[in-house]
């Protein structure tokens, strides 16, 4: 596939997202460019990498908004409507499809190709990490969330939304390991930001309780 395939594509749906939060537009290009980074010495299509990569989050908003219930089923619709439109290869677009359904790890849904389990690996990548961090708090933010209150235990199972920042770190974030990730590079990428992720918390709790 020629790199214009790429320019069209954006084009065509940065209209279904967010203009800003958490799964704007951004949180895609950093999914893209962790699954290039990932995929590098991997016997892999890159033309399926990235055409899921740019897709995979593209009925986001409408499940955000509860127009739909899962983004990533509704998703795989329609991003093989799109990859018809724009005359992708038609041989690779189920290989995208596929990618794109089982890109939520949480749903637990099996990657079947080497593709599936990258596009899952980057986009768990970026739960971790400093800009995991920013997202977290600009979504409590908007929410009218408590950033941590210790009269509010952290729930040992996550149930979708934390009830306050610093305990969604707990109940979700800090539960993304990295030896749960597919590939050794997610692996190794994953362990730098897990380990950031968790001095961070660390560190708010000391100073929290005028410990540090």
């Amino acid at each position: 596939m020629k790199n214009n395939f790429l320019t069209e594509l954006k084009k065509k749906i940065k209209p279904y997202f967010e203009k800003h939060g958490g799964h704007d537009f951004t949180h895609t290009e950093r999914v893209y460019r962790n699954a290039i980074k990932i995929s590098k010495g991997e016997n892999v299509d890159l033309d399926v990498i990235k055409a899921a990569a740019l897709l995979h989050d593209i009925a986001r908003n409408m499940e955000d908004t509860r127009k739909i219930r899962c983004h990533a089923k509704e998703g795989a619709k329609i991003a093989k409507r799109i990859l018809k439109e724009i005359n992708f290869p038609e041989e690779k677009i189920e290989k995208v499809v596929h990618a794109i359904k089982v890109h939520r790890y949480s749903k637990n849904k099996k990657a079947e190709t080497k593709e599936a389990e990258i596009i899952q690996d980057a986009d768990r990548l970026d739960a971790l990490g400093a800009i995991c961090i920013a997202r977290i708090f600009r979504y409590g933010a908007k929410e009218g969330r408590p950033i941590y209150d210790p009269k509010i235990p952290s729930k040992q199972k996550y149930e979708g939304n934390a009830k306050t920042s610093i305990n969604h770190f707990y109940e979700k974030i800090l539960k993304i390991k990295p030896e749960t990730f597919k590939t050794k590079k997610a692996r190794s990428m994953a362990e730098k930001r897990y380990k950031f992720v968790k001095n961070f918390v660390n560190q708010f709790i000391k100073e929290w309780e005028g410990r540090d």
